[in-house]
This record gives C-alpha cells, sequence and structure tokens, in this order.
C-alpha cells in the first residue's frame, strides 16, 4: 500500500491507498514520536508499506520524515495540490493527505526530501540567525536617518551628511540629559544612541556568526568559496538549497530548473522562443545574480562574453539569465563532488 501525509504543526494526518488506488482509510496522529509510531503502525495494518507521500517534507513534516526515513521506508516529497484541483475536490486534512498518497502513487511532482540531521542543517540554522541580524540591522539604520529628518534643527545639521559608519559612532556616543527625557531634544538623542547601539550589537552578532558560517562551508566544501564572485553568504545558500543530499538533485539541468534559471519554453505555432524562469528557490537565483554581478564587474572572460553577446543583439536581461545558466551548471558539478559530511 501506499500512505500519504497532510502535515501540520500539532497533528498529521494520514491516508492509506492500495496499488489500484482504492482509498483504504484515513486517521490523524499526535505529532510526538509516540504519534510518529502510531501513524506507521497503522499504515502498516494495511500491508507493506512501499511509499509514502509527505507534504512539506522541510517544516511540519520534518520529524516525520526523519523518522520514517530512519525506519527504511521511502519517503517523497509532495507538493500540496493545485488550486483547480481544490477548488472542485474541496479542502480538509483527510482530502490532502489522499492527494498526496495519489501524487507519491502517480509520482506526480514528487522528490526526494533534503536531509535534516548534517552539517548543511546546521549551516541553514545559523543563516537564519545571521538574516535576522542583518535585517534588524537595516532596520535600526532606517529608523534612525527618519529620526534625524525630524530632530531639532541643531541635531540634524550635525548629523545630516556623515556616512553610515561614522553616524552610527556619533549616535552612539550622544550624552542626553535623562532628566529633561520630556523634551524632544533629549528624547531624540535617546532615541538614536539606542538605535545606534541596537545596530553595534547586530553588527556584531554578523561578525561572530559569518566566522563560524564561514569555518562550516570550508569544512563542508571548501572548493565552492575559490570560485570567482562566491563569498560565505552564497556559497552558503547554494549549499543548504541543494541540502544534506546532493544525490536527489539528479542532473545539472534540474538544479538549473530548482534555482530557477532553466529557461521555460514559451512557443507556439511559428513562434519558437524561451522565457525567464520566475519559479524556483528565490534566494538561490538571488545567490547566482550575484556571482554574475561580480563576475561583470572583475573577470575579464565574463566580460568579454557580455560583448560579444550584446554585438549579436541580446539584452542585458537575456545575457545575466544566460550567464546564470552557465553559472548553476558550474556550481552544479563543485557541490555535488564528494565532501565531507
Amino acid at each position: 500500500m501506499t500512505g500519504g501525509v497532510d502535515t501540520h504543526r500539532d497533528t498529521h494526518t494520514a491516508a492509506a491507498i492500495d496499488q489500484a488506488g482504492r482509498m483504504l482509510g484515513h486517521q490523524t496522529f499526535p505529532t510526538t514520536s509516540t504519534g510518529y509510531t502510531a501513524l506507521l503502525a497503522w499504515l502498516g495494518s494495511f500491508g507493506p508499506v512501499v511509499l509514502i507521500g509527505v507534504e512539506g517534507t522541510g517544516a511540519y513534516g520534518s520529524g516525520l520524515t526523519s523518522y520514517l526515513t530512519s525506519q527504511g521506508i521511502t519517503v517523497v516529497e509532495i507538493d500540496r495540490p493545485s488550486r483547480k484541483t481544490r477548488r472542485s475536490a474541496g479542502k480538509s486534512d483527510p482530502i490532502d493527505a489522499e492527494a498526496a498518497a495519489r501524487a507519491a502513487l502517480g509520482k506526480v511532482r514528487t522528490g526526494i526530501p533534503k536531509t535534516r540531521d548534517g552539517q548543511v542543517e546546521a549551516l541553514r540554522n545559523l543563516r537564519i540567525a545571521r538574516n535576522s541580524a542583518v535585517s534588524q540591522r537595516a532596520d535600526c539604520m532606517r529608523r534612525i536617518k527618519a529620526l534625524i529628518v525630524t530632530a531639532p534643527h541643531g541635531l540634524r545639521q550635525q548629523l545630516r551628511g556623515l556616512t553610515s559608519a561614522r553616524l552610527i559612532h556619533t549616535c552612539h556616543n550622544l550624552r542626553p540629559d535623562l532628566t529633561q527625557i520630556a523634551t524632544p531634544q533629549q528624547a531624540v538623542k535617546t532615541a538614536l544612541r539606542s538605535l545606534a547601539r541596537r545596530h553595534l550589537a547586530a553588527q556584531q552578532e554578523i561578525t561572530e556568526l559569518d566566522q563560524l558560517i564561514t569555518e562550516l562551508i570550508n569544512t563542508i566544501n571548501p572548493e565552492l568559496l575559490t570560485l570567482n564572485g562566491v563569498g560565505p553568504d552564497v556559497a552558503g545558500q547554494l549549499l543548504v538549497t541543494i541540502g544534506q543530499n546532493p544525490e536527489r538533485i539528479h542532473s545539472e539541468g534540474a538544479f538549473a530548473m530548482l534555482c530557477g534559471v532553466a529557461p521555460i519554453p514559451a512557443s507556439s505555432g511559428q513562434t519558437h522562443r524561451h522565457r525567464l524562469n520566475r519559479g524556483g528557490d528565490r534566494q538561490a537565483n538571488s545567490a547566482l545574480y550575484t556571482i554574475v554581478i561580480c563576475r561583470l564587474r572583475w573577470d575579464p572572460r565574463t566580460r568579454t562574453y557580455l560583448e560579444r553577446r550584446t554585438a549579436t543583439g541580446l539584452s542585458k536581461k537575456d545575457i545575466i539569465r544566460c550567464l546564470k545558466r552557465l553559472i548553476a551548471r558550474e556550481i552544479y558539478y563543485v557541490l555535488t563532488r564528494t565532501r565531507t559530511t
């Protein structure tokens, strides 16, 4: 039999179908170790479990996927049903679980789940903390500049025109009179100093995380950082995109599709063309774009390629798309080489 699971934070709903596609039953289980055991035992009560399709293996279904894999069960990742299917069939947990089972049986848009117990998962966690610190740092700078716009004239003149580094240093060293906190002059000084301190704390956190991330990348795949235009941030994103088990990506074309850089056929009748792919992992797509921009500025071969393709009438947007596709091929072969686990 084949199983399907619709995952949620507190409960998982499982459905079972036989090899002919007949519905055998459905049941809901808690998202605990006991619940995972009971879910597998319930599916096994209908017969030998051949395959289980799980929706959201990288989110709510992560724990269940790890357990099923450890038990030797073949698990595939299932996309959520299309809107057209939901409009015609309705929406409920048993319906979604049955759809997951049928998608697994028919191999409809299925994929191999990422392994969540290796160094790449550790890297992903560190990147989440770093990205949060980067967002907080940028938010502090925006708020500081907004406060300066409405600050009293003397303070505004003192801070206007300073570079970002000098502005943070000056705001950090402000000495407001807290006994006069009810006045706008002292209140804005206090606010600016508080934001500057928060900005510096976020910067310190980013520096510490960058060091840890770089060391981890050098352990996982040191060759990646030697590529032109690839720094720790870009390398970290690409490693997270392909996962701890890169063998799940069967070809460089599949990796390009995953990153949203594979051209999509858009032909009709006598018109034969391709369009830009706007799907895939957009963060990985952004990482490849960063590499392209760096190489267009510093790499002579890439600049020569730009000039040659421009002479043939290709737009810069299309040239960048082509470069991202070429770089995805190069990155794929580096990512899939044997590396430390």
